[in-house]
């Protein structure tokens, strides 16, 4: 019988222990020789018994099947369960059985050599795996009928390692370090060679972006950003500014990665999952696109043998240390960051191009846009035909010529753009629209202008398509202004032209709008481009200098252009289409006063009316806007803004609105 009884708990049952799959190992019904209390030693034995068999099961189960798995399909099994890390797991729970298979056998020399021994001394030896069993049988249940899948196996390990029993914590973290063993893996190829050995989407780290983004969340950032009561084409534009969604502009390589954060174990901090994703990118991004002899060699600086042998390090120790962990990622990270740094600021010229994209973007080269304008002004004040893209970029060259731009490397990545369709995809290198409703057809060309920057490798890391259409808002915005100005500035000369005629009344009314809508425009241009283009961009210099270290420069640059969506005020509602409404109304000023130097006749002193009374009222709303939110101390550009036009006061005296005949 004991024979029979150690057989049982090896797994194998027989007469006297029987098995069913509902009940477990069972001690045979009346039988004669078993006193009560052996009876209730066996039925305890029976319980450690049935442990072993359903462990055994669950490891041969899944065992054979990623055996199978990895010779012929990819497809879970039965139980939906399958991967890498659950194969370790098996693996683990395997060598927790050893030290109980090994008992039963020193068990059965025992007996042989002793045949006196009774069932309690079998009940003794076995004493600490009737604590160890049931706890561990719960964990393999909890996979099971949760269907748990890769890296979340680590969690649900280590979640029931944490509890207060010694044998238990001891075996399940042996379990969790045999576990650690696939990840190690994942880590060393992801980090070191840019490879994603994931077929099965086990991994914290996968290809593509990160699941719920912007569509998921639109709504609500609408609602934050103040922009529920946008027209549709104002909507679909300011869609375009999101920050980098989820802090994922940053793309080494044309296939973008994203954290698959559910995936992620709780002790490993979201901070360092993402220096992990950004090593991986930034290694595969050097390795895919690593063609020039001049920059052969290794991102890692050829020390993937020496961070190789540390990740094995790691993988042999019986804890995880998250110390010694985020230790040994930070000195990979700092090493890719780096050489990145190195690669961008020294070798492929990061300042100089972050000058390209302030002249052209940002129009830094004002004698340019001012040509330009000039030249490109009856073909964009009507709707865009399919001819216009080409006629501008036409009219683009032209006007580098007359300023002497002649360079023959720079101008043939600029590309102007012109959208004249209604439904259209996107351009090349275009942010898509975020909803598939007909795009309306603009009004004028100038609101369908933008600019293409073909940005050489490795410069892509940075200047995005999703970071060139933002630049691409902030450009549009700024030509806006700039044009308006340089049209009032022809105003202004048809005013002089008629200073020596005797003057009406409409003359009076119509020069002294002109003279307020200068004022008010000419300070809104200094204010854009020295109080926030000149003085954030020395910013962003004196940053990239400063550091060695390309995620800082990454950092920066992002804040920079936050900086620059938020104290141009185009994320601000309330602002924004303040200004917009100026410049409009502006705009049809000088399309009102410029075709003539002669007097307006009936109709043009009605719209002349119009426009006197509208640019009043937007005027005074601008300034009560300004002047609120200085009040609340909220927004200093705000305040800088309201310090430009009313540096004299004389806004304040006219009662916070300009235009008053």
């Amino acid at each position: 019988m004991i024979h029979e009884l150690l057989m049982a708990l090896s797994g194998y049952p027989g007469d006297i222990l029987t098995w069913s799959k509902g009940t477990g190992l069972q001690v045979s019904q009346d039988l004669p020789f078993l006193h009560p209390s052996e009876t209730a030693v066996l039925n305890r034995l029976c319980k450690l018994g049935t442990d072993c068999i359903r462990l055994k099961e669950f490891i041969e189960q899944h065992t054979d099947h990623v055996h199978l798995q990895e010779h012929h399909t990819n497809q879970p099994s039965q139980t939906g369960l399958h991967g890498s890390y659950l194969w370790a797991f098996c693996a683990g729970l395997d060598s927790m059985l050893r030290p109980y298979r090994q008992t039963l056998l020193d068990l059965e020399q025992e007996f042989l050599g002793d045949p006196h021994l009774t069932i309690s001394h079998v009940n003794y030896k076995l004493h600490q795996f009737q604590l160890l069993f049931p706890s561990v049988v719960v964990v393999v249940e909890t996979i099971r009928s949760q269907k748990i899948h890769g890296c979340q196996i680590l969690e649900t390990v280590y979640k029931h390692s944490c509890g207060g029993l010694p044998p238990v914590r001891m075996a399940l973290e042996k379990i969790l370090a045999v576990c650690h063993g696939v990840m190690y893996k994942q880590l060393a190829a992801w980090m070191l060679h840019g490879f994603l050995l994931d077929q099965s989407e086990e991994f914290f780290v996968k290809r593509g972006p990160s699941a719920g983004g912007a569509a998921a969340n639109q709504e609500e950032e609408e609602e934050d950003l103040g922009l529920g009561g946008l027209s549709g084409k104002q909507l679909r534009e300011l869609q375009d500014l999101r920050l980098i969604e989820e802090e994922n502009m940053l793309a080494p390589s044309l296939q973008q990665f994203s954290l698959r954060t559910e995936m992620l174990p709780s002790y490993i901090p979201i901070r360092v999952a993402e220096k992990i994703l950004f090593v991986g990118e930034s290694v595969q991004m050097f390795e895919n696109h690593n063609h020039s002899p001049s920059r052969a060699g290794s991102i890692l600086k050829r020390q993937e043998d020496m961070f190789a042998a540390e990740l094995h390090k790691l993988k042999q120790q019986p804890l995880f240390s998250l110390v010694d962990f985020e230790n040994l990622i930070d000195r990979i990270r700092s090493t890719v960051a780096e050489h990145l740094w190195t690669l961008m600021v020294e070798e492929s010229g990061l300042l100089e191009q972050l000058k390209i994209i302030k002249d052209f973007y940002l129009l830094g080269r004002g004698e340019l846009y001012q040509v330009f304008i000039d030249l490109a002004q009856h073909m964009l004040k009507t709707p865009p035909t399919a001819v216009t893209e080409h006629d501008v970029n036409v009219a683009f060259r032209q006007a580098a010529h007359k300023v002497l731009l002649d360079d023959d490397n720079l101008l043939p990545l600029l590309h102007l753009t012109v959208d004249y369709q209604d439904g259209s995809g996107p351009r090349d290198g275009a942010t898509p629209p975020q909803d598939t409703s007909p795009r309306e057809v603009p009004p004028s060309g100038w609101a369908a202008l933008g600019l293409i920057y073909k940005v050489q490798w490795p410069l892509h890391i940075l200047f995005t398509p999703a970071v060139l259409e933002k630049y691409n808002v902030v450009f549009r915005y700024l030509l806006s202004v700039r044009r308006v100005q340089l049209q009032l500035q022809h105003c202004w000369a048809l005013q002089m032209q008629r200073k020596h005629l005797k003057s009406s009344q409409t003359d009076s009314v119509r020069w002294r709008l002109r003279n307020h809508m200068a004022f008010l425009i000419d300070n809104l241009q200094h204010y854009l481009q020295v109080d926030v283009l000149e003085s954030q961009f020395s910013q962003l210099l004196q940053q990239i200098n400063s550091t060695r270290d390309f995620e800082s420069i990454r950092l920066a640059h992002d804040h920079f252009l936050s900086n620059l969506l938020a104290q141009s005020f185009i994320l601000l509602k309330p602002v924004f289409h303040c200004l917009n409404e100026i410049l409009e109304l502006c705009d049809n000023f000088c399309s009102l006063v410029s075709p003539t130097v002669a007097p307006l006749d009936e109709r043009g002193t009605a719209q002349l009316d119009l426009l006197v009374k509208g640019f009043r009222r937007q005027s005074s709303l601008l300034f009560k806007i300004l002047s609120s939110v200085t009040n609340h101390q909220i927004k200093s550009d705000l305040a800088q803004l309201l310090l430009r036009l009313d540096y004299n006061k004389y806004y304040t005296q006219a009662g916070g609105t300009l235009g008053s005949v």
